[in-house]
């Protein structure tokens, strides 16, 4: 499913990879973050190469709900209910930090609006209070409201920000692009990496062959290797977004909306860099794998809309995938066992628009080799993780919820042979202590060896999984997620 961003972008023409070619540094993945750090090592003299499997900013670049907050709904309240003030204020720091570069970069391409974490009823009182508590302690400007312009419809209490950013994801990060090349940067696009190495020497391999680099970066939303587990530290969640046109102009939400809850519904105005007026509906957030049905969420998620919000036509319905870390602060920095050639920046939380140029900053302070004294405050602060009872508890309750899944995901499989799936349908077939995913996509029924027990994505028609997140094709090929390798595919009938 393609985004209302993706459906209107132009694409950045890249250069072909040359084998074997060395650089100062290599960078996967040609979204924010990685485009990011891409400009600022540049910008100051780095030799950089950046590698993408597809165009520039269509991966969860191109699914972002685009909005640039240092709000962020409820995060900071969460943050602060387990740690202390001081942390919450160096995150606070860091998102305004990369806010404030992407308003440099970005210019006239994005539009300044209030930012609102809203709730209906008594019922929410008291998480909107500690939104207010926990921001207002950060050094935020917010203030109290009730707001009356949600769809026209009713009043909301809210907590408000003024002066945040509505920006086309897909459009800054061809800004980005461009400015990478413009300062000597290579970018090669079209080109899937397979593996990356710490030894001899940094290297990726790549379906045009190995790239060599004194460093490599992996902004690819969640590290392509095993190194650290940080599969198993963060959460791969999806959320749907649905681009409506606007039944009623004079009735349109103003601001960015996001309203307490577990499935983070958010309503905003698209930028008006689009070019016409349309409303955007984000929320069914939920684990990558859970089970439930794909369509079905999203169906949810048009209902709401259509109940409470003044719009017309569908004009663009897509899901994308982010990455939660148990203390909402995003991993970034040298990755384990990667002898200081490897980085990676992730978990972001859904808030990538501000935490990846903040990430870039400090991926590219550290590989200047800037001294930890001459970086600011909150990335010295930040840079010092804390880990604390109800971080391993969110953990633990993560695990625990990936097991229950992976149990039902056995349990509900067939023996083998299973009759062929119905089109657009998938089934988890038994083989001894193994287990198969058989499909039928277009009229073909493919069947791929799985590791552990997938559950079908019945609007993306792909296999995701509950262990870590990872979506592959019905053919086995790896769509996104911690894999590194495709699925074997064992079988093919038409």
């Amino acid at each position: 499913m393609t985004s209302l961003w993706q459906s209107a972008s132009a694409p950045v023409e890249g250069t072909p990879l040359v084998p074997d070619r060395r650089h100062d540094v290599v960078i996967v993945g040609a979204g924010i973050t990685g485009l990011s750090t891409a400009v600022l090592l540049a910008e100051a003299g780095v030799d950089v190469a950046v590698v993408d499997a597809g165009p520039v900013g269509q991966g969860a670049t191109g699914a972002s709900a685009a909005e640039a907050s240092l709000l962020q709904g409820t995060t900071l309240a969460t943050l602060r209910s387990h740690h202390p003030a001081g942390l919450v204020r160096a995150y606070v720091d860091a998102n305004r930090a990369g806010f404030d570069w992407l308003v440099e970069r970005a210019g006239a391409d994005a539009d300044r609006r209030t930012s609102f974490t809203f709730g209906r009823g008594p019922d929410t009182d008291p998480a909107l209070d500690a939104v207010l508590a926990a921001a207002k302690e950060a050094g935020l400007p917010v203030r109290e409201d009730t707001p009356d312009d949600f769809g026209g419809r009713s009043r909301a209490r809210a907590v408000a920000l003024d002066d945040q950013l509505a920006l086309d994801p897909v459009r800054l990060a061809t800004t980005l692009a461009q400015q990478a090349v413009a300062a000597g940067a290579a970018l090669h696009t079209g080109v899937t990496v397979r593996d990356v190495h710490a030894l001899p020497q940094g290297r990726i391999d790549t379906d045009q062959g190995a790239l060599f680099g004194d460093t490599v970066v992996l902004a690819t939303g969640t590290p392509l290797t095993r190194r650290g587990l940080y599969d198993l530290k963060t959460r791969a969640l999806r959320s749907w977004a649905i681009a409506y046109e606007l039944a009623d102009a004079t009735h349109a939400p103003g601001g960015m909306w996001s309203e307490v809850g577990a499935d983070g519904r958010g309503v905003m105005a698209v930028p008006t860099s689009f070019g016409r007026p349309a409303l955007l509906v984000t929320g069914a957030r939920h684990p990558v794998g859970s089970g439930r049905s794909e369509v079905a969420l999203a169906e949810e998620l048009a209902a709401w809309a259509r109940r409470t919000l003044p719009v017309g036509d569908e004009l663009a319905r897509w899901s994308g995938q982010d990455y939660q870390s148990h203390n909402l602060v995003p991993f970034v920095g040298g990755m384990p066992r990667g002898l200081g050639r490897i980085r990676f920046a992730t978990g972001y939380a859904g808030w990538g628009l501000t935490n990846g140029p903040a990430a870039a900053m400090r991926l590219a302070d550290e590989i200047r080799g800037v001294s930890r004294r001459n970086r600011p405050q909150w990335l010295r602060t930040i840079g010092t993780r804390m880990t604390v009872p109800a971080d391993l508890g969110r953990g633990l309750a993560e695990a625990a919820r990936r097991a229950r899944t992976v149990g039902a995901a056995l349990s509900g499989a067939v023996p083998a042979p299973a009759p062929r799936p119905a089109e657009g349908a998938g089934v988890v077939v038994r083989r001894g202590l193994r287990t198969a995913a058989v499909s039928t996509t277009a009229g073909t029924t493919r069947t791929v060896v799985a590791p552990v027990p997938l559950t079908w994505n019945d609007a993306e028609r792909s296999w995701d999984s509950p262990v870590d997140g990872s979506r592959f094709a019905p053919d086995g090929r790896r769509l996104e997620g911690a894999a590194s390798h495709d699925l074997p595919e064992v079988g093919r009938a038409s």
